[in-house]
């Protein structure tokens, strides 16, 4: 009769790999760099939100390049997150659309 190892099956469930075959991955520094780059939007827009601060605009002026390269950068980073998250899933191009 066939016996059920808890010892393995434990192990298993500790390790990072969450599929069979997966391996895990680590954040690259453009992971990083577009991690802070969101935080520092999303901050913005909490500050925007909760006080109608626009630090963006205090620091850079209004719609100046330099505000309008930070705002460029925090979307660009948000398409990038996007992707990055695919990514991670492993289901990037396997989407049945």
């Amino acid at each position: 009769m066939a016996t059920f190892d808890r010892s393995l099956h434990a192990e298993r469930r500790l390790t990072g790999e969450r599929r069979a075959g997966a391996t895990p991955r680590s954040a690259t520094a453009l992971d990083w760099i577009a991690m802070v780059i969101l935080i520092v939007g999303g901050v913005n827009w909490g500050l925007v939100g909760l006080m109608n601060i626009d630090l963006v605009a205090t620091l850079f002026g209004e719609m100046t390049v330099a505000a309008r390269a930070v705002y460029a950068a925090v979307g660009i980073s948000g398409l990038y997150a996007i992707y990055m998250m695919m990514r991670m899933s492993g289901d990037s191009g396997k989407a049945g659309l």
